[in-house]
């Protein structure tokens, strides 16, 4: 493994150690605002990795850049509004993720304004601000690589729990009826995604929009500096 090989590799490691578990503590800190402290009491309102990684999941992320973490427990039950709690806690994950990636494309253009974030752009040597370049890239795109994965309209994704605010009980009830047909097309369409090229994935389309529209809110900045 070369070195650049490597760097991309710790980089895209210490990212899902940086991202899951912030994901992870917006879901278990939005249920507790709504009343139900079983994730806090579980532990999940943390920034140790270990207490959240799915190994599976973890795997996709490494692999693809999607992928999912282990569920936060939450009782609905205890929330202060049912339907509300539960789609404004999952709606919670994909939200912090798309703020840590506004945060990382701040703090990129940011560093763009600095003579030596400058030269680290054209320079080919390997440097400690090339490296923080490079890790704030993929806190970028793993972020809203993330948050667009779970969205996905399918249990146990966050995007199905947003979708229930707008639906009504009977097609909860269908959903829970059919968990396990549910629960096998969702790990297909998961394996069909990951191999599906770029070029006709959807998700890779919504990931660019995004990121996209995010940068847009930042790349002011260094024609400050610059006036490029």
């Amino acid at each position: 493994m070369n070195i650049e090989a490597f760097l991309n590799f710790f980089a895209r490691v210490v990212t899902l150690l940086l991202v899951i578990p912030i994901h992870e503590s917006a879901h278990a800190l939005v249920a507790k605002w709504f009343g139900d402290d079983t994730a806090e009491r579980a532990g999940r309102i943390s920034l140790n990795p270990m207490d959240h990684f799915d190994p599976i999941g973890t795997i996709f992320m490494v692999l693809t850049g999607f992928g999912w973490a282990k569920p936060v427990p939450i009782n609905p039950v205890r929330m202060k509004k049912y339907r509300a709690g539960i789609s404004l806690t999952a709606l919670a994950g994909p939200v912090s993720n798309i703020l840590a990636a506004f945060v990382a494309a701040l703090a990129y253009a940011l560093i763009l304004c600095t003579d030596a974030g400058m030269k680290a752009s054209i320079d080919v040597a390997v440097t400690p601000l090339s490296c923080v370049k490079l890790l704030l890239t993929y806190l970028y795109q793993v972020n809203i690589g993330l948050a667009i994965f779970n969205m996905i309209p399918l249990p146990p994704l966050d995007g199905y729990n947003v979708l229930i605010y707008f639906t009504p009980a009977k097609v909860d009830r269908w959903f829970h009826k059919h968990q396990q047909e549910i629960s096998i097309t969702f790990f297909i369409v998961i394996i069909g995604l990951s191999y599906i090229p770029s070029r006709y994935n959807p998700l890779y389309y919504a990931r660019n929009f995004v990121s996209g529209l995010l940068w847009d809110t930042v790349k002011w900045i260094p024609k400050l500096k610059w006036g490029y």
